[in-house]
């Protein structure tokens, strides 16, 4: 009995120690109910240790990546240590190099949240070889008496650019992301642990500068986000009467490569193998004019300049929208001409809280081969926050009430695409073949039912 009494004191100690060490400094409100548990408060403030840590694509992938992390503001500088990986620890007496990340103090509060204060840490690491796999580890401190994360393995890609790839693509996660969307990104791993990246098609969170969201979403991707690295386009929760959230730049590091100061790391192009692959704002788009002209320029002088074989765009609004009401003409009407100008093979999209892939071209004709194929449209949620959808010409599949993930393999002439549930069926289903100049499509959408609402919800 002394033992238990004395274990539930420790634990009590601890947890007000835990508390004070977090608050300190951030103006903890206590009416938010949340931070009741030790959770919580990680998944808000930020301690000595690292957290959040999260590697990107750069505009170079086989000799560079990136990474970012977060820490207190006790901790002023961060440090990368990297060396090539080995099959045991031999790579910690090999040559491991320590490289000074670039550090920023910054503090935020949402407006049902306490203040946090923390110290952002990112850097590029470059001069790397590729095809080859990296150990690093992210921190401060002499050799293991300070603050380091775990040591991570991540792969270049090949310098050659003819090497087969894969990614996983998701729409929205939004909404209950540490208890929803957290098995939708781990199961996709487990179901493809060797998946090159991950891309994100905007909303990531429901409330951009919402400290408990963002570590819901890190924690729901955990060690995944610190070994595959991702690309993301913002969504308009990422935005708030049209400015980005302020943790966006800090959190990630994106290519800078577009088109103004102002889309920097929104709007940008990424080569990766055989594959330009772009973002486009559609926030912006929406609510600059400035950030609308610009684009539509910027997107056309990349097109036009492109040498890859496979193109794909992501943005967070559809060209072709899944519902009536939710019409994005303007979009449709600035960028669909390019898209269908220089032969855009994929277009990935989110927003609309449904599943939806198709085509223009043919449409309504329900084909199973389709020669001289157009650009591939797909819409898809991959949170737990649904919508209803509407039949529409342009749709091969549809679907409701159902979160997703797409995995996406890209080799020389072939793409294959199949969207997968959180329960590992699939969904949907096909080929895009690129040979002598042509397209041809094979829609293999599984013999299975719809899933729409009526199929699923009771009737009062």
């Amino acid at each position: 009995m002394k033992k238990l009494i004395a274990l539930l004191i420790f634990s009590s100690l601890s947890t007000v120690a835990f508390s004070q060490e977090h608050n300190h400094g951030q103006g903890a409100h206590s009416h938010y109910g949340s931070l009741d548990t030790i959770l919580d408060h990680k998944l808000i403030f930020p301690s000595r240790t690292p957290d959040r840590i999260i590697t990107n694509l750069t505009v170079d992938p086989a000799r560079s990546f990136a990474v970012n992390w977060r820490t207190n503001q006790e901790v002023a500088e961060g440090f990368v240590e990297i060396a090539k990986a080995t099959d045991g620890p031999e790579f910690l007496l090999e040559g491991v190099k320590k490289i000074k990340a670039t550090s920023e103090l910054f503090e935020n509060q949402n407006r049902r949240e306490p203040l946090v204060k923390a110290t952002y840490h990112s850097i590029v690491i470059d001069r790397l070889e590729a095809e080859t796999t990296y150990a690093y580890r992210v921190g401060n401190g002499a050799d293991d008496n300070g603050y380091w994360s775990e040591w991570f393995q991540f792969t270049t890609a090949s310098a050659k650019g003819d090497k087969p790839f894969s990614f996983i693509y998701f729409g929205d996660a939004q909404n209950n992301v540490k208890s929803l969307w957290s098995r939708v990104i781990r199961n996709s791993y487990r179901q493809y642990p060797n998946v090159d990246f991950m891309l994100h098609a905007g909303d990531l969170i429901n409330d951009r500068d919402a400290n408990m969201e963002w570590g819901e979403w890190f924690y729901a991707g955990s060690f995944i986000h610190a070994t595959v690295p991702s690309i993301m386009t913002p969504g308009n929760h990422e935005y708030r009467d049209g400015v980005l959230s302020s943790l966006w730049r800090p959190q990630f590091t994106l290519p800078e490569n577009g088109p103004t100061e102002a889309l920097k790391e929104t709007c940008y192009a990424v080569e990766y193998e055989n594959m330009k692959l772009i973002s486009i704002d559609a926030e912006g788009f929406d609510e600059h004019e400035e950030a609308r002209t610009a684009q539509v320029k910027w997107l056309d002088s990349v097109l036009k300049n492109n040498t890859k074989k496979w193109t794909a765009i992501t943005m967070h609004y559809p060209i072709f929208s899944t519902a009536k009401g939710r019409d994005n003409k303007e979009l449709r009407d600035a960028l669909k001409p390019l898209i269908d100008k220089y032969g855009v093979d994929l277009v990935l999209q989110g927003h609309d809280h449904t599943y939806a892939r198709g085509y223009e071209k043919n449409e309504g004709q329900g084909l199973t081969v389709v020669k001289d194929a157009g650009t591939v449209y797909a819409v898809s949620v991959s949170g737990p926050k649904m919508y209803e959808s509407q039949d529409q010409g342009w749709m091969v599949r549809r679907g409701e009430y159902t979160q997703l993930f797409q995995i996406i393999t890209v080799s020389q002439d072939t793409i294959t695409y199949g969207a997968y549930t959180p329960m590992g069926s699939l969904y949907d289903a096909f080929d895009l073949i690129k040979k002598n100049g042509k397209k041809t499509l094979i829609n293999k959408v599984p013999d299975s039912d719809i899933r729409l609402r009526k199929d699923f919800v009771k009737e009062n």
